[in-house]
């Protein structure tokens, strides 16, 4: 083969590689122009398709819409794209600040009501219509949603509830969660409420507070209970006295009872005579046991007196450090208090020195006081008294008459002058010159 066959040979591979790179790239440039088209359809198809649903789809009062702003000038009128043919008219009152000022812009999407629709025009507000609340309340029934509510007045059987500019109807019953003996002190105030019943298009509403306050109190309870233990020391707060014990709220919505018998050491006829409502208490959890749904807590007062050392004093190795809620340690011996007469017994006087602290005087121990006056003591009286002796395991308290400090001043007086003894002798003299 000659040079020039050979050269000749090179430049047409060099043609035909350069053949082959152009119908690549006229390949490449066609696919390209395919795949444009095909999303210019697509896009014309999503417009065709868009308008023709806004030509079909049609807006009632009523409905709640989002619209995009598109016209905000200085005329009365604003306009809002509504998603349809038609676009939405506002007042530009409605969409002003406290100023004056219309803080929103074009292009900003905002939530709107459609209160009318005639031929060619729909009006729109941000207020909701009667037929939105009716809806919003009955979502709220449909999800268990808690709703607020404005106590307006007392009915047969129950209490109107404002909600939303619709009144609803509260059982007294399930006003609260403790018994409601006048519902009148409800009245004006705002609350929570679950809707219980909604029918009639919500004509007919019904609501309770209490099934709220029921879910509050158990989930309260549930968290009370995984954090103390029995023999836990808890403060409370009592809420209700009844014959037979206290009501002390423990937490919010959780109450313990404590029976009358675990208000005091000492007797108890009446526990107003012990705690107050109202009263801030340090308890003690004794037990607590599941009836039905419902969870008891059993409390007690006078043991939470008995009490543990506290944080500090363990720490700083005071562990037998008496504990200051101890009743016991208010009255040591020696101290003279006034108290008040609780009974009256054949044998002695029960004396409260103190809110669930009771001591005994022995009517012996009177004996030798007259002028103490034993006998015209009653029951309620107030007496002072001097602490004699105190038996802390038996928790019992001996009180005695208090002391004359110069009762004794006469036996001094005796040594120190004789003078008894200077008169004993006149006497015998006496006596020895008779015989």
């Amino acid at each position: 083969m000659s040079a020039s066959d050979i050269h000749d040979e090179e430049n047409n591979s060099a043609q035909s590689g350069a053949s082959h790179e152009d119908d690549s790239e006229s390949i490449e440039a066609l696919e390209s122009r395919e795949a444009e088209q095909k999303a210019k359809k697509a896009e014309f198809a999503k417009m065709l398709g868009d308008s023709f649903n806004k030509k079909s789809k049609k807006l009632s009062v009523g409905d709640r819409i989002k619209g995009e702003l598109l016209v905000v000038g200085k005329n009365e009128d604003v306009f809002v794209s509504t998603g349809t043919m038609t676009d939405g008219i506002v007042s530009r009152r409605e969409l002003m600040d406290a100023e004056g000022n219309v803080p929103f812009k074009v292009g900003d999407v905002l939530d709107f009501y459609v209160i009318q629709v005639r031929s060619g025009e729909i009006r729109l507000s941000r207020k909701a219509t009667g037929k939105n609340l009716a809806s919003d309340l009955e979502d709220a029934y449909d999800m268990m949603m808690p709703i607020s509510g404005r106590i307006v007045e007392v009915c047969n059987g129950g209490v109107r509830v404002n909600i939303k500019g619709k009144l609803a109807f509260c059982p007294i019953s399930q006003i609260d969660i403790v018994r409601v003996e006048n519902a009148e002190d409800y009245v004006g105030k705002q609350f929570d409420f679950r809707i219980t019943q909604f029918s009639e298009g919500g004509r007919n509403i019904v609501v309770s507070r209490r099934k709220l306050l029921d879910e509050e109190r158990e989930l309260s309870a549930g968290s009370f209970l995984e954090e103390h233990k029995d023999g836990d020391l808890v403060q409370g707060r009592v809420t209700r006295l009844e014959k037979f014990g206290a009501f002390i709220e423990l937490a919010p919505g959780i109450d313990g009872l404590a029976h009358i018998s675990e208000l005091s050491w000492s007797r108890v006829g009446d526990p107003s005579e012990v705690v107050q409502v109202g009263q801030e208490v340090t308890v003690k959890l004794l037990k607590r046991e599941t009836v039905g749904d419902r969870v008891k807590i059993s409390v007690s007062i006078k043991q939470a007196g008995e009490g543990r050392p506290s944080a500090d004093a363990s720490a700083s190795g005071a562990a037998n450090a008496p504990n200051p809620n101890d009743p016991f340690t208010k009255f040591p011996v020696g101290t003279i208090v006034t108290g008040k007469v609780e009974r009256k017994e054949l044998y002695g006087l029960f004396i409260q020195l103190a809110p669930g602290i009771t001591g005994l005087l022995h009517k012996s121990k009177s004996f030798d006081h007259p002028e103490f006056g034993y006998d015209k003591i009653k029951v309620n009286d107030q007496v002072t008294v001097q602490v004699a002796e105190i038996r802390r395991e038996e928790r019992k308290i001996s009180l005695d008459v208090p002391q004359d400090p110069n009762r004794d001043d006469w036996k001094t007086h005796t040594q120190n002058t004789g003078s008894f003894g200077t008169l004993g002798d006149k006497l015998k003299n006496m006596a020895v010159k008779k015989k």
